[in-house]
């Protein structure tokens, strides 16, 4: 099975030792996104709605690169920092998945990178 790096200018750049996301046989493995504008490199600290927001543009861009999309998500791995945010986060969520929404798994962690609140990784289906 081939092992492909997919990388874009458009999202955030990684802070560590790892890929933006690989893609393996018709799978798209996405590290996972902080709520990073990708322009400034700063975090989004508003409101978890906002944070959500910009996750998802990440990740929309990130699939982009990789000639996926949203739609094609199979597996949603969302981290809370609070799960006090999970009802606001689950509203924005639920913006970008309107029918048919993908599996998840929502979990409530101790600290994220950047002691961000919300980290968010998916897994596709190739384009």
């Amino acid at each position: 099975m081939q092992r492909t790096v997919i990388s874009t200018q458009d999202a955030p750049a990684a802070i560590g030792p790892y890929s933006q996301a690989v893609r393996a046989g018709d799978l798209i493995f996405l590290s996972g996104q902080l709520p990073v504008d990708p322009a400034s490199g700063q975090l989004v600290d508003s409101d978890i709605g906002a944070m959500t927001r910009q996750i998802f543009a990440n990740i929309s861009a990130v699939l982009a690169a990789a000639g996926s999309a949203l739609d094609s998500v199979v597996k949603v791995t969302v981290f809370l920092a609070d799960m006090g945010d999970f009802a606001a986060m689950n509203v924005a969520y639920a913006e970008f998945f309107r029918a048919d929404p993908p599996a998840r798994s929502t979990v409530q962690v101790a600290r994220l990178p950047r002691d961000a609140r919300i980290e968010i990784e998916v897994i596709a289906l190739a384009g």
